[in-house]
This record gives C-alpha cells, structure tokens and sequence, in this order.
C-alpha cells in the first residue's frame, strides 16, 4: 500500500513519455486488455506509473511497490531502473499471489493494497 511517494522532480514531458512507454511495455507483455486494465489501476494507484517511485514509510519500490524493492532483482539485475523488468516481476507476484492482475485489484479494492 503506498502512503506516500516521492518522486523525482522532472519536467512533465520526460514523465510523460516513460509513463506511455512503461504503460505499452505491460500491454504488450500482458496482452490481454482486461487483465492488462487491472493491473494498470493497481499500478496507478501504487506508484502512478513512476518506475522511481518509492514509499518513504515501508520503502516499497517501484511501478508494482515491491516490499522490500530488491525482490525484483529475482527477475533481473536492473530492477531498480527497468519498467519492463518491474512489470515482469509484479505480474508474476500476481499471478502468483492471486491468479492474475483482475484478481489482484480485486483484493485491492477490498483492502487497499495487494
């Protein structure tokens, strides 16, 4: 659950343009539109897109909040920095954890955090 995140200051473009990267990353690698739906609400909610997100309270990381963020070293070496290598790591803790992403923002809902 994101409390807080902060976020490096940058001009809207830049953000713009990594957000609608990381955002085609995800359809391409989830494919199916509602599946690739839910987990883009939780991915809002969680980090609004920022790969750099990072909650000062728990420490979470990244698009997916990982707690602790080094998790997604599990799915490769440049999680810190790597939407496509977050994204692969979240979709497999929701896979994993709740069966898919529609699954998982139904827990969300539920609990405000998954």
């Amino acid at each position: 659950m994101v409390l807080g995140v902060n976020a490096p200051a940058a001009s809207a473009a830049p953000v713009a343009a990594e957000t609608a990267s990381a955002q085609a990353i995800a359809k391409k690698m989830i494919g199916d539109e509602a599946q690739y739906n839910c987990f883009s609400k939780i991915v809002t909610h969680e980090s609004n897109w920022d790969v750099n997100a990072q909650n000062p309270s728990s420490g979470a990381y990244g698009l997916v909040q990982a707690l602790p963020g080094g998790k997604m070293a599990s799915a490769g070496s440049d999680w810190q920095t790597n939407p496509e290598t977050q994204i692969e790591w979240g979709l497999d803790y929701m896979k994993d954890r709740y069966g898919s992403p529609c699954a998982a923002w139904s827990a969300w809902q539920t609990q405000g955090w998954y």
